[in-house]
């Protein structure tokens, strides 16, 4: 699935770490226009010990990092809905962001249908989330053909995927 967000040259917006390397240093700025600037923003992590954590941008240190992600806005905070949402916003799409699970796994969404930020981080929240970072929106894709995302083109910048 497309993993954050990024320019027209399909650089990363933020900071982009791929194996233990900053290929794209962390994005400070606040006063910008689009989800990637609302705040707080935050960065999604792999350790070099296979532990994924999500963390607002201020908190993030380099330290350990494998792989990590920036993007924004962050959807949970320490298990609360980021208080800029709300319930009833008509700002709708397709929406795709990461969170970690209380035992410590890392849970992928994409929905499937156009959903606002909210009830998108309420799904986290209903999954037991404490952090959950939103990844992307409109150009979210995932390939997945074992649960039937079969999802192909388009340009990306950023992407997470596993291997085995």
């Amino acid at each position: 699935m497309n993993a954050g967000m990024y320019k027209k040259d399909l650089s990363p917006l933020g900071l982009f770490i791929e194996n233990g390397k900053e290929k794209n240093s962390l994005n400070r700025k606040k006063d910008a226009y689009g989800n990637f600037y609302m705040q707080p923003n935050g960065v999604f992590v792999i350790t070099n010990d296979q532990k994924g954590i999500v963390c607002k941008t201020e908190d993030f240190q380099n330290q350990n990092v494998k792989y990590a992600t920036q993007s924004g806005p962050m959807l949970l905070i320490e298990g609360g809905i980021n208080s800029k949402f709300r319930k009833p916003s008509e700002n709708i799409n397709i929406r795709n962001g990461v969170g970690i699970l209380p035992n410590g796994n890392v849970l992928f969404a994409m929905s499937k249908e156009k959903i606002n930020l909210y009830n998108f981080a309420d799904f986290f929240k209903s999954r037991g989330c404490k952090n959950a970072l939103y990844l992307d929106g409109f150009v979210s894709k995932t390939y997945l053909p074992k649960k039937d995302y079969g999802q192909l083109g388009g340009n990306f910048g950023v992407i997470i995927g596993e291997i085995k």
